[in-house]
């Protein structure tokens, strides 16, 4: 499959869910204590760092951004789906949020103070998150925080079907954690800490926290 394969099929499937989709996680965050700690930790790291811009890549309908912004982080989306990022300026009128693609990163180097992506990596193939991390590596200011969330797992499943019965075609690759440090650290980024939702059931997530090293 090649990388407009995936992209297109990924972007159309989640044009057509993208209204039940928003409703199905605008209260995600509110109602998991993890989330909230996760999402406050970055933002401390951005301030730390000295703040500005971060960018929510594969923002989805924005509800990620939204509670940056909440948190006094200036944050603004990036999505594949132009219906996402409709259903994110509805909801969330007044942040900016603009239609992109994480394999071809629109955004001048080292032009954010933090880059966060969650559950956005999961539909990137293997040979292509390289070029993701690097892509992440050139918009980050050096020192910047970079925080991902993830399906942990060996394997890579079609989703055909989700939010609402609607029909789907996307990959879902669940990734170990030690991999997905290797990329990082490869392409630039120091990883500071690790962290498992749910480790003893089969729906587990990673977060990873990590940092674009300041001397390269």
């Amino acid at each position: 499959m090649t990388t407009n394969d995936w992209l297109a099929d990924t972007r159309t499937s989640y044009d057509t869910v993208a209204v039940n989709y928003a409703v199905q996680v605008r209260d995600a965050i509110a109602g998991h204590q993890y989330l909230r700690a996760a999402l406050g930790l970055f933002a401390d790291s951005v301030r730390a760092a000295g703040g500005g811009p971060v960018a929510d890549v594969g923002c989805g309908p924005g509800h990620v951004t939204a509670h940056l912004h909440e948190l006094g982080v200036d944050a603004f989306g990036i999505d594949l789906s132009p219906r996402m990022i409709d259903a994110a300026r509805r909801d969330h009128p007044g942040l900016r949020f603009e239609v992109g693609s994480m394999t071809n990163l629109d955004l001048p180097a080292a032009s954010v103070a933090g880059l966060i992506a969650w559950q956005s990596l999961i539909h990137v193939p293997d040979d292509e998150v390289p070029t993701v991390f690097r892509h992440f590596h050139r918009a980050l200011r050096p020192g910047g925080p970079l925080q991902l969330l993830f399906h942990v797992g060996d394997e890579s499943q079609v989703k055909t079907q989700g939010y609402g019965g609607h029909p789907m075609k996307i990959h879902v690759h669940r990734r170990q954690p030690d991999q997905v440090a290797t990329w990082l650290s490869d392409a630039g980024f120091e990883v500071e800490a690790q962290m498992l939702l749910n480790p003893d059931q089969e729906a587990s997530q990673a977060f990873l926290f990590a940092r674009r090293k300041p001397y390269r």
